[in-house]
């Protein structure tokens, strides 16, 4: 009788990423070489660009180039690419759409995609890795004698505050979310802040800004009716996060995204402390 136990033909060959999280993972754990088509706006890691053709947006995918792949697997995200899913499902091809929101969503999706591609030991090594920073900068951030309010501002036209996984990476790299209840909103719309005046009151010591797809332009966010009143306007305290690294709920978040912001509270906490 054949073992198929250690077979890892039985594993997917040829993947598709939809989007730049699983490429990301994939090429962590030595991966990569099952892939055969990325996202088209993937930039990590920088070589994956060069090395697998590009075959989707976000919101729209090459269906034939990605049938002319082969694909024995398709990964995706969210809802909003359950169109593309729908297509490539009805051509005969496995689709899997991840969903996860959270700091834990990220933790558990890498895990669960490294034993998808049997490679689970790895996997686990990769977010215990994970885990060890963001206990290092909660542990860090716990020192700081002053916790910064932030507002983390996703886009600018209309306003849209950040997604549940920064805002719980805000707080473990020491500040405090000035809109925490919206967090909780998957959809980008369900963000919008009607009234700008919101983020007046709230009053935040630090805007931090991550413009997907354009550069944050602090000059604009200063020069916006009543916002001169807000504290981190009056301090200078206007920040780009790179949305590739914080935009994305894969591992450049739990990495880069949180060492970025930790350092720019922990700079600010520094300055209060004269």
């Amino acid at each position: 009788m054949t073992d198929f136990r250690n077979n890892a033909d039985h594993y997917p060959q040829r993947i598709v990423c939809l989007t730049e999280e699983p490429t990301e993972v994939l090429y962590a754990l030595g991966e990569e070489h099952r892939i055969v088509g990325i996202s088209g706006f993937t930039v990590r890691p920088p070589r994956a660009r060069k090395e697998k053709p590009k075959v989707s947006a976000f919101t729209s995918a090459k269906i034939d180039e990605i049938l002319k792949l082969q694909p024995d697997f398709v990964i995706g995200f969210s809802d909003i690419q359950a169109d593309i899913a729908r297509d490539l499902i009805k051509a005969g091809v496995e689709v899997w759409i991840s969903n996860h929101r959270s700091v834990d969503g990220i933790l558990a999706y890498i895990r669960r995609l490294g034993a998808m591609v049997g490679a689970a030991e790895k996997a686990d090594a990769y977010a215990r890795k994970a885990e060890q920073q963001i206990a290092r900068i909660e542990a860090a951030a716990a020192q700081f004698t002053r916790r910064p309010k932030v507002y983390f501002e996703e886009w600018d036209e209309p306003l849209i505050t950040g997604i549940q996984w920064v805002a719980e990476l805000v707080r473990v790299a020491g500040g405090d979310d000035v809109f925490p209840r919206m967090s909780g909103e998957s959809l980008a719309k369900h963000r919008i802040l009607a009234d700008a005046g919101e983020v007046v009151r709230a009053a935040p010591d630090i805007i931090l800004g991550s413009w997907c797809g354009k550069r944050f332009r602090p000059e604009r966010v200063a020069a916006r009716e009543g916002w001169e009143a807000i504290p981190a306007v009056r301090d200078g305290e206007l920040h780009e996060i790179k949305s590739p690294i914080i935009l994305q709920p894969g591992p450049a978040a739990l990495f880069d995204g949180l060492e970025a912001m930790h350092g720019i509270f922990a700079e600010w906490e520094r300055k209060q402390r004269g």
